[in-house]
């Protein structure tokens, strides 16, 4: 128990030395359709290393619609994982765009999300 409380002890003192300025804080959700996050809006956070840019990220899917002979916005997904920004086929119908963004909680869907 008290190896427990020591790691616990650390990792409070280690967050709130760094809490300031190398920590970069994010959104988080794993299904979001534009408007609500339907399994629950977290916060998820990593680190910023001296020369290197760390990015919240901003995935978009859309489905194709071959009717209508378009893509069509579909759900959104937040999170911290490592950012490679761009556009990617994922299947025939289905098309990922990503977004990547610096500042805290940059991600929020309901200042950048722009579905027509």
């Amino acid at each position: 128990m008290g190896s427990r409380m020591f790691q616990l002890l650390l990792m409070s003192v280690f967050t709130v030395l760094f809490m300031n300025e190398n920590i970069q804080f994010c959104f988080r959700c794993e299904f979001h359709d534009g408007s609500t996050c339907f399994r629950g809006m977290k916060s998820c956070w990593k680190f910023k290393i001296a020369g290197m840019k760390r990015a919240c990220v901003t995935d978009n899917f859309y489905y194709y619609d071959r009717i209508a002979d378009r893509y069509h916005f579909r759900y959104s997904v937040l999170s911290c994982r490592a950012c490679e920004e761009g556009s990617f086929m994922i299947f025939h119908d289905l098309y990922r765009e990503t977004f990547c963004c610096t500042e805290d909680k940059c991600n929020n869907p309901e200042k950048t999300l722009n579905i027509e």
